[in-house]
């Protein structure tokens, strides 16, 4: 009794529609007004202003950041092969270790 009260009291109906939560099978969901916009494909520039205003917006934006991209990859290239070189290196026997062997 005194949920009953309560469901009627915070205004959600009788106790049929608590049970129900208010809605019917097949309406579970409320959906919003979906609105779409399409293009005829006569109409559609699948690249307008592609090589007159990209290109140079990539040179751009390539010379904006270059300096702040290569200067790592450089020292990293330099590091790294140093490190392989100095791998090999002390895979090697030493000769002189063996010098006196007959």
């Amino acid at each position: 009794m005194g949920s009953q009260w309560i469901l009627r009291c915070r205004g959600r109906g009788d106790l049929g529609a608590a049970a129900t939560m208010g809605r019917e099978f097949g309406h579970l969901m409320r959906v919003r007004p979906v609105i779409t916009y399409s293009l005829s494909p006569l109409e559609q520039h699948a690249f307008p202003h592609y090589f007159s205003k990209g290109t140079p917006n990539t040179l751009h934006r390539t010379r904006a950041c270059i300096l702040h991209v290569v200067p790592p990859f450089v020292v990293f290239y330099f590091v790294y092969t140093w490190g392989t070189q100095e791998f090999e290196k002390s895979k090697r026997k030493n000769p002189a270790a063996y010098e006196n062997d007959k």
